[in-house]
């Protein structure tokens, strides 16, 4: 038997073509879309300006609880009736949320979309918000996150946030909240968070073939009962850093394992390193040929798997690494993996690292952009972030072209190593001592 000691070289980026953006002012709302020619599939999306970042201190899952009793009916029919005209159509509503927006879809053949769009707008601008259903969307919402926070994660997650942004900020809270703060939300939360933000015509997206689409009609259905100018957006968040580590340690007595999260802010989605940045931090751990899963789980066997990445929203971001480790390599796989972090910081990327990344990230644009809800999801960006309409179709290039000394670059300025903050969740009484022994930074008890 041979071994292959080498791994195969990436092939080239396949081509790749943005669709025509087309923007309409339509009934008092704004409509974005985009031409795909000969598709009979189409997409419309509402997009709100009412993400996790709209909700009250206290409230914190809000949003994920009305965008479940949304399904429960509306003014104008009950949950069965409205479900039926919903399946008569060949379509669902899908919600989502994050930080910055709330959205709500449907996908239907072409010549279904308008009948499918007064169905999403009347969900969204007349829900039926019965108290009794809106009682068990909750409850069932906060058991669901019991469940969720009694596994390994979220309260790791959860410390990591409330560290970099402080728990008192809204963003320094879980984005779908926790089960403490959905389980004290009332009927009252949910319906004056309706009226505050779902009234709002907020931008229509359209994914389909527009010579067969009236924008002008969808328009009318999607902002119909709405009423409202856009709410004030705030500018990028300036979140301090560190100017040491620090150890935060979530304990969960009898682990087998430690679940790890490190990070520190870092800057918003719209800021103009945003392409380099994601490159460097494909190079270091987002992507399995990553520098750190190569080290942690290929050279050490601490991991089957580690990430790295650059995640942003519209005011902020943040770096993260996420991994779990057997205990017993807890405190070596950490100073492994801020090793690294140091590393590519310090000496930047080779040009082979950042072919694989280019090639990777690039080739990506071309396998996931392809059907109708991928390229609304793509068109949402471009609102979100204030974006130019020619963003993705310059992207690709901007990916191909990005080189060494820039990405090195945008790793030198965005990594910070030593402002990291260390969540380890885990075994106390068995990690402590060998986590001090590292040095790494002072320890916390989460929660102290």
């Amino acid at each position: 038997m041979s071994l292959i000691a080498d791994r195969p070289g990436p092939g080239l980026a396949r081509p790749y073509r943005f669709p025509q953006v087309v923007r309409r002012e339509v009934a008092g709302g704004q409509v974005v879309a985009a031409h795909l020619p000969g598709q009979n599939l189409a997409v419309a999306l509402l997009l709100l300006d009412a993400g996790a970042g709209r909700e009250p201190a206290g409230r914190e899952g809000l949003g994920a609880v009305l965008a479940k009793a949304l399904e429960e009916g509306t003014t104008q029919r009950d949950a069965t009736a409205y479900a039926l005209a919903v399946e008569g159509l060949g379509t669902e509503l899908v919600t989502g949320l994050d930080w910055d927006s709330f959205q709500v879809s449907v996908q239907v053949p072409v010549d279904r979309l308008t009948a499918a769009v007064e169905l999403l707008a009347e969900a969204v601008r007349t829900p039926r918000l019965d108290p009794d259903d809106v009682r068990r969307v909750r409850d069932d919402e906060a058991t669901a996150l019991r469940m969720d926070w009694a596994n390994p994660g979220p309260r790791a997650d959860a410390a990591l946030r409330a560290d970099l942004f402080g728990a008192e900020n809204r963003w320094g809270r879980p984005m779908y909240g926790d089960p403490e703060s959905v389980a004290h939300l009332d009927i009252e939360d949910v319906t004056v968070f309706h009226s505050e933000w779902f009234l709002r015509p907020g931008t229509l997206i359209v994914a389909g073939d527009l010579e067969r689409i009236d924008l002008a009609a969808l328009g009318a259905a999607a902002f119909a009962g709405s009423g409202g100018g856009p709410a004030g957006r705030g500018g990028p968040i300036e979140v301090p850093t560190r100017a040491e580590r620090r150890i935060i340690l979530v304990d969960r007595p009898g682990s087998v394992q430690s679940t790890l999260r490190l990070g520190h802010p870092s800057v918003h989605r719209a800021h103009p390193d945003h392409v380099p940045m994601t490159l460097a931090g494909t190079v270091l751990g987002g992507a399995f040929t990553s520098g750190l899963n190569h080290l942690i789980r290929e050279v050490l066997g601490y991991t089957y798997g580690i990430r790295g990445e650059f995640a942003a929203s519209r005011r902020f971001g943040r770096f993260v690494v996420s991994s779990g480790v057997q205990t017993a390599v807890t405190a070596p796989a950490l100073v492994a993996t801020v090793g690294e972090i140091t590393r590519t910081r310090v000496e930047g990327v080779t040009a082979d690292e950042l072919a694989v990344a280019r090639a990777w990230r690039a080739g990506q644009l071309s396998v996931e952009l392809q059907s109708p809800r991928a390229i609304a999801s793509a068109l949402t960006t471009l609102v979100v972030h204030d974006l130019p309409d020619d963003y993705h179709a310059r992207l690709r290039e901007a990916l191909l072209t990005a080189d060494v000394d820039e990405v090195s670059a945008a790793a030198a300025t965005h990594l910070r190593p030593e402002s990291l903050t260390l969540v380890v969740e885990g075994d106390a009484a068995l990690i402590r001592a060998e986590l001090a022994a590292t040095d790494l930074g002072e320890i916390v008890d989460a929660g102290a």
